[in-house]
């Protein structure tokens, strides 16, 4: 069952930030695979950090930071 909520929220986490970054996402599809591997990312990032989310706020927080990143990172990638 974790992993099927680890699914939804890194999948809700891309869409949003396919959304924030207005025009940098590359469709819905490939946001909600951004945002699944963002989750890994942001959880990753926040731990080695020392921060710390509990719950599905906390780990949407984390994946949609992860994502707006990984967005990022690839649209820096695409560009070259």
């Amino acid at each position: 069952m974790n992993l099927l909520w680890f699914i939804i929220v890194g999948a809700v986490a891309g869409w949003l930030a396919g959304n924030v970054m207005k025009g940098k996402g590359f469709g819905f599809l490939m946001n909600l695979i951004v945002g699944i591997i963002g989750g890994f990312l942001g959880g990753w990032l926040f731990g080695q950090l020392g921060i710390a989310f509990y719950g599905i706020i906390g780990s949407l927080i984390a994946a949609f930071v992860g994502a707006v990143i990984l967005l990022f990172i690839i649209k820096l990638i695409k560009k070259k």
